[in-house]
C-alpha cells in the first residue's frame, strides 16, 4: 500500500484542488477504507465552497465529503463489527472524504448488501439525513404531503414518503430535478412559481390541505415557509395544522403564535442519534429497545431499501468522474444546477 493518499479539498478562497497526503492508520474503534466512489453533497459541501468565494481567506485547502463506499484494508484496536475485506458504505464529515483512502470510526460505516452498487452505496449519508428528516415529519399512511427543493435528499424525502404509504407531491423550480423526482416515483411534480402551481397542488390533496411538508434547500426560505403555510391543512376556526420539518440550512423570517397556528414547525438535524458522539462512533451503542434508530441502524436500512429497488439513487446521478476530474464537476454543480445533480467520484482514475 502506498504511503500517501489523494483526496478533493477547497482552500479558503474556495478553490478546488487534489491533495496528497500521509496515509492515515485507523486509531482505535475506527476502520482504514480503500474508497470505490464517493458522492458529493450540493447542498453542504458545495455551498461551504460558495461561501468562501464570497469571502475568501487565505486559509489552506482542506480536504472535504463526507459520504462513500470501498473496501476495508486495515482495522484499529477494538474494531468487532467490521474485517478485512468487508464492503462498506460510510459516512461523516472529516471521515468519508472524497479521497483514495480515508480513515472512519466503525459505526459509521456498514456492510453493503451484495446487490447494492459502489455508486448507489456512496450516497449513504445523503439517504440517512433524509430518513432522519421522514421520521422527524413522523407521517401516517396516505397523508398529503410534499418536498420542497430537489436536490439529492430532497429526493430521498420524496421517496421515503412514497415508501411510507404517503401521497406526495414534488416541488422545485428546475424541471430537470423535477424530471428526477417524477422518474423516482413522486406521484406529482410542480414548479410552485409557475401560474397555477400552488393550485395544483390544493388539488392534489382534494382541497384539504397538506398534513405534513419537508423543507430541503438552503438560503432564504421565507417565501417557500410563507407558501407551505397557505398550503398546509386548516380547523374550521382557521388556525394551520401538520407539520413542516426543515432539514436544509434555510433561513426564515415568519412570526409565530398566532400566525402561524397550530403548526408544529421541526428541525431535523443530521442523521440520527450517534452521530458526533465520540464513543458512539468508536463503537459503543443505544439500546435499540429505547434507542431504535442510531445513524448506525439507519445506514443500513437505507441501504436495505437500495437492495430492494425500493429507493433509487442511479437515476440521481448525473456526473461520473475520476478524482483528477472532480474540481470540473464540482464546478458543473455550483454553476449549471439545472444540468448537474448526483457527481460520482471514482478516487481510483487520475
Amino acid at each position: 500500500m502506498s504511503d500517501i493518499r489523494r483526496v478533493l479539498a477547497a482552500d479558503g478562497a474556495g478553490r478546488i484542488s487534489v491533495i496528497e497526503e500521509p496515509m492515515p492508520s485507523p486509531e482505535p474503534g475506527t476502520v482504514l477504507v480503500e474508497v470505490s466512489a464517493s458522492m458529493i453533497s450540493p447542498g453542504t459541501e458545495l455551498g461551504g465552497v460558495s461561501r468562501r468565494r464570497e469571502k475568501p481567506s487565505d486559509g489552506a485547502p482542506r480536504p472535504f465529503g463526507y459520504s462513500n463506499a470501498g473496501v476495508v484494508v486495515a482495522v484499529g484496536e477494538g474494531v468487532d463489527r467490521l474485517e478485512v475485506g468487508d464492503r462498506v458504505a460510510c459516512m461523516g464529515g472529516g471521515y468519508a472524504q472524497h479521497a483514495t483512502h480515508c480513515c472512519v470510526p466503525q459505526n459509521m460505516a456498514v456492510p453493503i448488501p451484495g446487490s447494492v452498487s459502489d455508486d448507489d452505496a456512496a450516497s449513504v449519508h445523503l439517504v440517512a439525513t433524509s430518513l432522519n428528516a421522514v421520521r422527524r415529519l413522523d407521517p401516517e399512511i396516505a397523508e398529503s404531503t410534499a418536498v420542497v427543493g430537489m436536490g439529492l435528499v430532497g429526493n430521498f424525502a420524496t421517496q421515503w414518503l412514497r415508501v411510507a404509504g404517503c401521497h406526495v407531491v414534488a416541488l422545485d423550480r428546475l424541471q430537470m430535478r423535477l424530471d428526477k423526482a417524477d422518474v423516482c416515483g413522486a406521484h406529482l411534480c410542480v414548479d410552485p412559481t409557475a401560474d397555477g402551481g400552488e393550485d395544483a397542488v390544493r388539488t392534489f390533496t382534494r382541497n384539504r390541505g397538506l398534513d405534513g411538508a419537508i423543507m430541503a434547500f438552503g438560503g432564504d426560505g421565507t417565501p417557500a415557509f410563507k407558501m407551505l403555510v397557505s398550503l398546509i391543512k386548516r380547523a374550521p376556526d382557521t388556525h394551520q395544522m401538520g407539520r413542516v420539518v426543515i432539514v436544509g440550512g434555510a433561513r426564515i423570517d415568519h412570526q409565530f403564535a398566532a400566525a402561524l397556528g397550530n403548526l408544529d414547525v421541526r428541525s431535523a438535524a443530521r442523521t440520527g442519534p450517534g452521530y458526533h458522539d465520540d464513543d458512539w462512533e468508536r463503537g459503543a451503542d443505544y439500546p435499540p429497545v429505547f434507542v431504535r434508530w442510531t445513524t448506525n441502524r439507519n445506514m443500513e436500512t437505507c441501504l436495505d431499501y437500495i437492495a430492494r429497488g425500493d429507493l433509487k439513487v442511479d437515476p440521481l446521478i448525473t456526473h461520473r468522474v475520476s478524482l483528477g476530474h472532480a474540481p470540473d464537476a464540482c464546478e458543473d454543480l455550483i454553476q449549471r444546477p439545472n444540468i448537474a445533480l448526483g457527481v460520482v467520484i471514482y478516487p481510483k482514475g487520475s
